[in-house]
C-alpha cells in the first residue's frame, strides 16, 4: 500500500514539473512575441519621424545651391510637360545649366506649378507663368522655401523663339538673380536676343509650340494679365 501511494506521489510530481517546463516556453514565446511587436513598432516610428523630417525640409539661401547641385546628379530625365486649359506643350531642358534644371524639375516633382497660371503675356514677346493671385499659390511657396538661384547666362544658350527662361526676382536684386517659381517662355521671331546677357535661358519648347502662341494672343487687361485665366492644370515630369 505504502509502495503504492509513493508510485502516486512520484508520478504527480513528474507531472507537475513537466506543467512548470511547458509553461516556460510559453511565457518565453510570448515574451518573443511581445518584443517583436515592439521592435516593429520602434522602426516605424522612425519611419514616420523620417518621414516628417522630409515634409518639414524647407529651402534656403544657405542651402539652395548644395541641395540642387546633389539632386541634379540624381536626374533620369531632362522633359517636362505642361498641359493648360488651352493645351499642353513639352519643354526639353538644357543639361548644361544645372542648377535651373534642377530647381524646375524639382518644382515640378513638387506639384508646384499645378494650378498656377500665365499671369503675364507680352503679344509678340513672351509668356510668363508660375505665379497665382490664389493663397494657395503662396502657402506652396512658403512650404517649398524661400531662396534665389544665380544667373548662369554664358552656357551658349541664345533667347531663340520657343526658348524658355527664368526672370529676376522683384525683391532688391542688383545681381538679377533669378526668381525660382517663375519661367517666361519666348515667342518673338527669330528671338528676343537683347535678354542674352540678364537673364538664364534653361529650356526650350519641342512641341506644342502652337499652344503657346495661342496663349500669347489672348486679350490681356493692364499689367499683361489675362482676361481669361490660363491655369496650368499639371506640370509633370517625362520618363
Amino acid at each position: 500500500m505504502r509502495l503504492l501511494k509513493f508510485y502516486i506521489f512520484l508520478s504527480i510530481a513528474i507531472a507537475a514539473l513537466a506543467s512548470c517546463k511547458d509553461t516556460s516556453k510559453k511565457v518565453d514565446t510570448a515574451t518573443s512575441k511581445q518584443q517583436t511587436k515592439i521592435d516593429s513598432s520602434k522602426i516605424t516610428e522612425k519611419e514616420i519621424i523620417k518621414d516628417e523630417q522630409d515634409e518639414a525640409f524647407e529651402l534656403t539661401e544657405d542651402n539652395a545651391i548644395d541641395f540642387f547641385f546633389n539632386y541634379e546628379k540624381t536626374l533620369k530625365s531632362n522633359k517636362v510637360k505642361i498641359t493648360t486649359n488651352l493645351g499642353s506643350f513639352t519643354i526639353a531642358l538644357f543639361e548644361n545649366v544645372p542648377y535651373h534644371r534642377a530647381n524646375f524639375i524639382y518644382l515640378t516633382e513638387k506639384g508646384y506649378f499645378d494650378y498656377t497660371q500665365f499671369h503675364r503675356v507680352v503679344k509678340n514677346f513672351i509668356i510668363q507663368g508660375g505665379n497665382s493671385d490664389d493663397e494657395k499659390t503662396g502657402k506652396k511657396r512658403n512650404d517649398i522655401g524661400r531662396y534665389l538661384l544665380p544667373p548662369d547666362t554664358r552656357k551658349g544658350h541664345k533667347h531663340h523663339r520657343g526658348t524658355v527662361s527664368m526672370p529676376s526676382s522683384e525683391m532688391d536684386n542688383p545681381h538679377m538673380l533669378a526668381s525660382p517659381f517663375e519661367f517666361f517662355i519666348v515667342v518673338t521671331d527669330p528671338g528676343s536676343y537683347h535678354l542674352d546677357d540678364e537673364y538664364t535661358p534653361f529650356g526650350k519648347v519641342i512641341e506644342g509650340m502652337d499652344v503657346v502662341d495661342k496663349i500669347n494672343n489672348v486679350p490681356v487687361e493692364k499689367g499683361d494679365w489675362p482676361l481669361q485665366n490660363i491655369y496650368i492644370e499639371k506640370a509633370e515630369v517625362l520618363k
